[in-house]
């Protein structure tokens, strides 16, 4: 299902920005194939540097988008949903919760991303051990998203896992 919902939006995101975007990436746990995830999507558009970001920007804008800058992650620039209608379109459809970025083809966070979820992906040990992480830190949340996010990246239970994927992916200083 998520990789559906992926391919819908992606739709959504061509037809409004056309040969802006050069690739758009389903990244984070919901693209890591057969583990237990939040059914939220992570999505990054790709585009062939910052020449074409502010007509990016206003495509994304015209669909219900916010601009939040990068939030202090160089060359990951992070779009927010005006509300639970966006991204709006003619037929009025609803679109499954997402998180969207905007990287250029030379991001080391989209590099990350990408090579985070291949590695995953092709090897069964460390994407059950990712998906146990994951189910922990669920546990100890109590259901409430920010204390899921402050175990998550605030205490470090899952970079040094990060951390050592990427390494063994061959990525440890980025592109």
């Amino acid at each position: 299902r998520w990789k559906f919902a992926f391919q819908e939006l992606g739709r959504v995101y061509l037809d409004a920005l056309g040969d802006l975007v050069i690739a758009i990436e389903h990244v984070g746990s919901t693209a890591i194939e057969g583990i237990a995830a939040k059914p939220i999507l992570d999505i990054d558009l790709v585009v062939e540097d910052y020449t074409v970001f502010p007509e990016v920007r206003s495509g994304l804008a015209s669909l219900g988008y916010r601009h939040d800058g990068d939030l202090s992650i160089t060359q990951r620039e992070v779009f927010t949903r005006e509300d639970e209608g966006v991204p709006r379109n003619e037929d009025a459809q609803s679109f499954m919760k997402h998180h969207l970025y905007v990287c250029p083809k030379s991001s080391r966070e989209l590099a990350r991303h990408v090579a985070f979820r291949n590695f995953l992906n092709a090897h069964d040990e460390e994407r059950l051990e990712y998906e146990g992480i994951k189910k922990a830190i669920e546990a100890n949340s109590n259901d409430d998203r920010a204390t899921y996010a402050r175990i998550k990246e605030q205490e470090g239970v899952c970079g040094a896992f990060v951390e050592s994927v990427l390494a063994k992916a061959g990525l440890v200083d980025g592109p």
